[in-house]
């Protein structure tokens, strides 16, 4: 089995989503546990408008604390526009998220965008920051709110407008969690087919219950690294009752007991997302307090 990597994106995509506010101390103290169980690739928070998100104001801090303690750490960070992208390159982030909507209904709702004003402020960032890693977020790809499951002529027809600009470094988003695996299998083998030299990720959410298995059919399509949250906290705030996204504990389980190598320490992120149980009034996947490496829960 191959080696598939996790990329922990809760402190960005399931902190945001909360209505408590997270202190500076909280939020270090899980990101300490979540790195000392071995994730090696994190997005860790976002450079918007605090008034719009206030959860993401200590952006700029929190990035300084996790570049200077762990230097070897892939450290990602959201920003929706150029002068979020300014703010995050500024505080030291050199790998960025940046998210366009394949559902151009989705992408004004999302940020407020059409898709030529969303492309060619890309453009303008891949131009002034050549040395960053932007890595672009598909929403909407495997379904959206407004437009419903979108056909594949027009998710291959988007990427290639991203492919020309230069992303090379995408993901594709089931914003919603709406998605089956047959439909994640014909996307993702399409993608890769078409765009062989783009390195792809996925982000699936588990509004239904099927976050574990289109990701594991992302993967036995060849994805080889996957986005979850710990605790699966997360959400869409334009989709009533998408309700969070993959656990990441749940998703290190199955894959670790399937031969896969992920690098992560299966029993120190379950007290990872213990400890963030107790004190985040958030969204949990409905299992996954209960597994213990040698004692699965019963069918």
């Amino acid at each position: 089995m191959s080696k598939i990597t996790v990329v922990e994106v809760g402190p960005r995509d399931g902190w945001q989503n909360l209505k408590q506010m997270l202190t500076f101390e909280q939020k270090t103290d899980l990101i300490d546990r979540m790195i000392q169980a071995g994730v090696q690739e994190m997005e860790v928070t976002s450079f918007v408008s605090p008034k719009a998100i206030p959860q993401m104001a200590d952006a700029a801090q929190l990035a300084a604390y996790v570049l200077e303690k762990y230097p070897d750490v892939k450290f990602y960070a959201l920003a929706p526009n150029f002068r979020g992208v300014q703010n995050a390159y500024n505080a030291g982030i050199r790998h960025i998220s940046y998210v366009v909507s394949v559902s151009e209904t989705h992408n004004k709702a999302n940020v407020r965008r059409t898709h030529e004003e969303s492309l060619s402020e890309l453009s303008q960032i891949l131009e002034t920051y050549p040395d960053a890693e932007v890595c672009i977020g598909m929403a909407t790809a495997l379904g959206c709110p407004f437009e419903g499951i979108l056909p594949l002529e027009k998710v291959l027809a988007f990427t290639q407008r991203l492919y020309d600009i230069g992303c090379r470094s995408l993901y594709l988003a089931d914003t919603i969690g709406i998605a089956d695996p047959r439909q994640t299998r014909e996307t993702v083998k399409a993608c890769l087919e078409q765009f062989p030299d783009v390195e792809w990720q996925v982000h699936i959410h588990d509004t239904r219950n099927m976050g574990m298995t289109n990701t594991l059919a992302a993967i036995e399509c060849g994805i080889t690294k996957v986005q979850s949250t710990l605790g699966g906290l997360g959400g869409c705030p334009f989709a009533p009752g998408a309700s969070g996204n993959t656990a990441t504990e749940d998703l290190v389980y199955m894959l670790e007991r399937m031969g896969y190598e992920t690098g992560i320490n299966f029993d120190k992120l379950l007290e990872a997302s213990k400890y963030q149980k107790s004190f985040v009034d958030g969204i949990y996947s409905g299992h996954q307090m209960n597994i213990q490496t040698n004692n699965p829960p019963c069918s």
